[in-house]
């Protein structure tokens, strides 16, 4: 018959168990590199992880199902996931996208790190006199740094979004005025890099970049293309702070933490290129609205990520040591960037691990668990009569009888949840993300 806690029992196990978070925050940290060249890559199983087979069944069928031709799960740097589709294999070579716009962000963080680039000058430095149809004065406020915002001011489309000519660049509004997903903008960043070094975009790509990490991959029209183990090779990089197996690839600790925060007051949610979660509002491309919510509601707040159409993405969760691929055709409708395919994956995602709280016998021992998912975000789910959450120092917080719990506005931190059933209290430690 199990026994309810003593408070000194209790005061233990919470101790052991916040050492064990603690343990495994550390040793999350440690990555693991594949070789430069082949095809060897360590993994490591679901099972260890504590997710659960059937759904990781479940969210592979779905990832097939919306057409994907690649998906990669790394966890700090091992394969977890890896599945390929219909015809495609580990060496198809597939497009990035503006998922790609990401390594250009590097890429120009590197040659200014380098003393080729200085993205608070003009673009006009770097692409000379008349390179829009803008006057000088326009010309001189544009900086490679409203490029790498999407705030340029310029404007253009027609029938190709991608027309660099000067009579495809007009002044539309002060830079810096106007969030605008602007392709064409974006792109004269990588002449921007070639022009300052002297270099083809490819030829600076992998010297600097690709030969680095062992990615491959080749630069047509301004889209990357190459296998989908350089996509997460190139996450891994980013999940590391920008350095592969001690090869530090960008430097620039500043420039680095700017990619993956909020570069303007109009669009919160994007960094340097870079798409940025947890930001409680975002825009859409060509849509001059701001919406109220995360990015991605299902995904942790931390991830930042490339997306590309028909969902080409690179998601990186440092919090969790996570890189997930995704490569292949749209999953439903046709979009430049951000859709409702990042939400209904994250939330397949989310649901991986297996139930994991604890409980105790009579004699003290942990056995199985009654609630999940843990660590939490949105709401968790209990097996039990009843259940009670409250603080570390035992402060009541919420309670009830109703599977599932509302655990959204709770701030992140770690709780003790009880859940009671007949005869049985099981206690455990929760973390809300």
């Amino acid at each position: 018959m199990r026994t309810t806690f003593h408070g000194a029992c209790m005061r233990l196990i919470l101790l052991v168990l916040i050492s064990a978070i603690t343990l495994f925050s550390t040793s999350a940290q440690s990555l693991y590199f594949p070789p430069i060249t082949g095809s060897t890559w360590e993994t490591s199983s679901p099972a260890s992880l504590g997710w659960c087979e059937d759904r990781i069944d479940s969210l592979l069928n779905y990832v097939g199902d919306t057409h994907a031709k690649a998906f990669i799960i790394l966890k700090d740097g091992k394969i977890v996931v890896e599945k390929y589709y219909d015809s495609f294999t580990q060496d198809s070579l597939w497009y990035w996208a503006s998922a790609g716009k990401t390594v250009t962000s590097v890429l120009v963080g590197h040659a200014q790190e380098n003393g080729l680039v200085d993205i608070s000058q003009s673009s006009a430095t770097y692409l000379g006199r008349g390179w829009s149809s803008c006057t000088p004065e326009q010309e001189d406020a544009i900086t490679a740094r409203h490029h790498l915002t999407m705030t340029t001011g310029l404007d253009g489309r027609g029938t190709d979004d991608n027309c660099k000519d000067p009579s495809c660049l007009n002044y539309r509004v002060p830079p810096g005025t106007l969030w605008d997903y602007y392709n064409a903008g974006y792109l004269l960043l990588q002449d921007v890099v070639a022009k300052a070094s002297g270099k083809s975009y490819q030829q600076y790509y992998s010297q600097n970049l690709s030969n680095r990490l062992g990615m491959g991959g080749l630069w047509l029209n301004g889209v990357l293309y190459s296998k989908p183990r350089a996509m997460a090779r190139f996450g891994l990089m980013l999940l590391a702070g920008g350095v592969w197996n001690g090869d530090t690839i960008l430097h620039d600790r500043e420039y680095f933490n700017a990619m993956m925060n909020t570069s303007q007051d109009l669009n919160v949610s994007y960094g340097y290129l870079f798409w940025l979660n947890g930001k409680g509002s975002f825009m859409q491309p060509r849509v001059p609205l701001v919406y109220s919510g995360d990015l991605i509601p299902s995904a942790p707040d931390d991830l930042y990520s490339g997306l590309g159409k028909n969902d080409q993405k690179v998601y990186v969760v440092p919090s969790q040591g996570l890189v997930v691929i995704r490569m292949g055709d749209k999953a439903n409708e046709a979009v430049l960037a951000v859709s409702g395919y990042d939400t209904e994956l994250w939330q397949h995602i989310a649901a991986l691990p297996c139930p994991t709280s604890v409980e105790v016998d009579e004699n003290g021992a942990l056995v199985y668990p009654s609630f999940w998912p843990n660590p939490a975000r949105e709401e968790i789910r209990f097996v039990g009569d009843n259940y009670s959450i409250s603080s570390l120092d035992g402060r009541a917080i919420l309670s009830g009888s109703v599977s599932p719990v509302d655990v959204s506005r709770l701030v992140s931190g770690t709780y003790v949840v009880e859940i009671k059933s007949k005869n049985t209290q099981r206690h455990s430690l929760l973390s809300i993300r």
